[in-house]
């Protein structure tokens, strides 16, 4: 018998779809807290959360027979993934569930502040005014819709604000032209979608490439009295230079689902009479939170009872001993897909994947997943996992190409990634060291020996005395610790390349101070 314990609300349906399966018992217990939770989770082969439960490592410690975690819904931000992962569960969620939800609710929103909606029915119930004269709104059809982001839901905007007649710019870095012309929308850059749209949504998830996307230089670039929508996440929009371009009348309203700060209701915006707000609704239907409630369990239950793995954010679907086998071999692999995807900018076109050595003598595909996933996720953040990153990538016309080989490339075992986006390619090589130690030993030209972890600070630079030295000085002045460095180089005199482990984020002002040293040709900041 397999026992799961439900920590947060799931619904009827939810709880219904686990009777379907006599060999789980179930155990509801809403509103545990952290010491309680640790007391009994121990007794449990998986758990059920929403966003309530949080799942922290010092809790998952305890977890001595966890098998599976399941998330009704797309983020997994309450659970610590790589306690979870070190100690081989499996952690589920689901990211199709919401999509017609979230889609419906931007289109809402975009009705409303087009036609002033919120504002008109608070005077006329409450204030007591017939007031027609005021809330003159605008007209959706013939107008421009800019969309931010291009996947799912984005493109659900699209399809439907094309039927109100709209015509609709699209800009997404990490999705071809071709997938772009499967639904009614013009591929543009970024500097166009800001000029020329009467309207903006943005649907990205929040990543390190996305933290305020758009913020004072991007409003500057609108149309005056250009209308903003963001139902995706808060944070994506620099809400200080979005409450400054308000007030200013650039932008001359805006409708916000998330906030960069939740649960908020002193939020600055909320003060203002042309902003349409709401508390994080866009998954809030029945019908959603009762699609994810099902998918998660019944996702619990296969897993649980050897009937398959889906939407596993942290392994492939895998037996045991394989996964003993491979496992260091696909962390080495998704950590080599994140740096790549990190060190070149543009759409990307083409991945490919070679291996030598041991790691062929089982079958490659969960390693070239790994690889497929940890490129995308850099741009899709938690909506990416195992199994849907191929499928992502066919969407986003993506080419995937997996081979083998004898050449050594001075290593016995290694993981081969050419990468081809829109602005080039990157090459990065990576092996294992004692079978278990991931490392980075070539970057295109350079050969060198990287720790693939935590923030990671990477400069092509002039081959001269004293670069490294000015470099620490940098950090050391804003009190950046470096945690370890490597250094390869094509030649005496020539280029080199200097990668830093710091242990914590390196801010932009001190990116900027590092590129002022002239010996630099290019910086990356990686996060892993």
């Amino acid at each position: 018998m397999q026992k799961v314990l439900v920590s947060d609300s799931l619904g009827e349906r939810g709880l219904e779809a686990f009777k379907k399966d006599k060999d789980i018992q179930v155990d509801v217990k809403v509103g545990l807290s952290p010491d309680e939770l640790k007391k009994i989770i121990g007794g449990y082969d998986a758990i059920v959360i929403r966003s309530a439960t949080k799942l922290s490592a010092d809790i998952l410690e305890q977890a001595k027979n966890l098998k599976v975690i399941g998330r009704a819904g797309v983020g997994v931000d309450n659970v610590d993934l790589p306690a979870a992962t070190k100690s081989g569960i499996i952690v589920m969620n689901t990211p199709q569930g919401n999509t017609t939800s979230t889609c419906e609710h931007t289109m809402a929103m975009l009705l409303s502040l087009s036609r002033n909606i919120s504002a008109a029915h608070k005077t006329l119930k409450y204030d007591k005014k017939w007031d027609r004269k005021t809330f003159t709104g605008t007209e959706l059809f013939g107008k421009t819709l800019g969309v931010v982001g291009f996947g799912r839901i984005g493109r659900e905007v699209a399809k439907r604000a094309s039927a109100f007649g709209m015509h609709v710019l699209t800009y997404d870095p990490f999705i071809s032209k071709d997938a772009v012309g499967q639904v009614d929308a013009e591929f543009v850059d970024l500097k166009d979608l800001l000029k020329n749209s009467d309207f903006i949504t943005v649907h990205t998830p929040l990543t390190p490439e996305t933290k305020y996307f758009i913020g004072e230089k991007e409003f500057k670039l609108m149309r005056d009295g250009v209308r903003i929508l963001n139902c995706a996440r808060g944070g994506i929009i620099n809400e200080e230079a979005l409450l400054k371009a308000l007030k200013s009348g650039k932008v001359a309203g805006a409708a916000l689902d998330v906030f960069e700060d939740e649960p908020n209701t002193d939020n600055p915006l909320l003060s203002l009479d042309n902003v349409l707000a709401t508390p994080h609704l866009g998954a809030s239907t029945h019908e959603a939170q009762e699609n994810v409630a099902v998918s998660v369990v019944q996702q619990v239950c296969d897993a649980l009872l050897d009937r398959g793995i889906r939407n596993a954010v942290n392994m492939p679907s895998i037996d045991p001993k394989t996964q003993r086998e491979l496992g260091p071999w696909i962390t080495l692999a998704e950590r080599l897909g994140k740096f790549t995807a990190q060190m070149i900018g543009g759409s990307l076109k083409k991945i490919r994947a070679q291996y030598a050595g041991k790691v062929t003598e089982y079958s490659v595909k969960p390693i070239t997943l790994a690889v497929v996933k940890g490129a995308l996720c850099p741009s899709l953040g938690d909506t990416i996992n195992y199994v849907n990153a191929p499928v992502i990538a066919k969407e986003r016309g993506v080419e995937i190409e997996e081979s083998q080989t004898s050449a050594n490339e001075d290593f016995t075992n290694f993981i081969h990634i050419d990468l081809t986006t829109s602005e080039g390619q990157v090459t990065v090589v990576g092996t294992l060291f004692g079978e278990k130690d991931p490392r980075i030993v070539r970057v295109d030209d350079f050969y060198l020996d990287a720790h693939p972890n935590g923030w990671m600070l990477v400069v092509t630079n002039q081959d001269k005395p004293g670069f490294v030295g000015e470099v620490g000085t940098i950090l050391g002045q804003h009190n950046i610790n470096i945690a370890e460095m490597t250094l390869g180089r094509n030649e005496e005199g020539g280029q080199a390349i200097t990668v830093m482990n710091a242990d914590q984020e390196i801010p932009k002002t001190v990116c900027d101070a590092i590129r002022k040293i002239p010996q630099v040709i290019s910086l990356k900041i990686i996060k892993l």
